[in-house]
């Protein structure tokens, strides 16, 4: 494969977006509003400063680390990608913003690539145990998975499953963070919503961008493996799961939040989930799944700013 050569002195900025597109941090930082909203929606107000540095701090190495494992785990994979054709720049997509895969492309090594994602782990598992020693095993619960995500490529499209699995686990720590006895039910109802939200909004549509190129390289993800109406159906259908489920985690919080915030709550699904996937089904192009994962990203991040205006006021 022929690699894309840096400057042989090339700047510490330049060098740090690369090291930040490996983690694909754009994303990463909007995800972080899922584990915000989780513990505001709980607690109904803004916990300590150590709780609230000390978690944004983990949370941020977390995600950092998690993302850039999916690409050590892909690492020939993805170079097999690139073979096929695929550019190393972004094309719209919210996840490769600044450069899809700079590993696999040559803008990165393999060994600068672990060593970065093993420095933001080590400094997540400090965080975590520090937070609540579920939290550490919440994390590495959220790596194993991560990693098995990633090597079901080829194996099974129920992969997705693991995806919506794994996308929920910084929102429940995020709750064991700040009360180490949360309600059960609670819990559940936070993470099937989550869950659900991650495989309709976010991980089929996400796939569907990439359905040629997978395609060809023999990969078993929904959109491939299930078709364009079939994928359309399971997204248009998880997304009307997600956003009743939302519902019942305003309700089954111990803060008492009035109709008002629920019904921004769910305007704000209908807006960024229900209606993109709409439009997927109707014309089940690969633009409209860009949308909808594109706009379904900002989900959690207008819900947290919901719950941040209850918890001020």
């Amino acid at each position: 494969m022929t690699q894309i050569r840096l400057n042989r002195y090339p700047s510490f900025y330049y060098r740090l977006k690369l090291f930040l597109a490996l983690s694909r941090t754009p994303h990463g930082l909007i995800d972080m509003a899922t584990p915000v909203f989780a513990a505001l929606i709980w607690l109904g107000h803004i916990p300590s400063f150590s709780i609230v540095f000390l978690g944004l701090l983990t949370t941020f190495a977390g995600y950092t680390a998690v993302y850039a494992l999916n690409d050590i785990v892909d690492y020939r994979q993805d170079q097999q990608t690139i073979l096929q054709g695929e550019t190393c720049p972004a094309d719209g997509d919210l996840d490769a913003i600044l450069v899809r895969h700079p590993m696999a492309c040559g803008f990165l090594s393999f060994r600068e690539g672990l060593i970065w994602t093993v420095s933001w782990a080590a400094l997540a598992i400090i965080g975590a145990y520090l937070l609540n020693p579920v939290c550490l095993w919440i994390f590495t619960a959220g790596c194993a998975l991560e990693a098995i995500y990633c090597v079901m490529w080829r194996i099974s499209h129920y992969r997705t499953l693991v995806s919506g699995a794994v996308k929920t686990l910084g929102a429940v720590a995020a709750i064991f963070a700040v009360d180490p006895h949360p309600s059960v039910v609670f819990l559940a109802a936070l993470f099937l919503c989550l869950f659900f939200w991650e495989i309709g909004g976010q991980n089929i549509p996400n796939d569907w961008t990439d359905v040629e190129t997978d395609s060809r390289l023999g990969a078993r993800t929904v959109p491939v493996w299930l078709g364009a109406h079939r994928s359309s159906m399971i997204i248009l259908g998880s997304i009307l799961v997600a956003l009743p489920l939302n519902t019942a985690v305003f309700q089954l919080s111990p803060v008492h939040y009035p109709p008002m915030y629920l019904i921004a709550a769910l305007a704000t699904g209908v807006y960024l989930l229900l209606l993109p996937a709409l439009r997927l089904c109707y014309s089940q192009s690969r633009q409209n799944a860009m949308t909808l994962f594109n706009r379904g990203s900002y989900y959690p991040l207008v819900l947290m700013g919901i719950v941040l205006i209850k918890a001020i006021l």
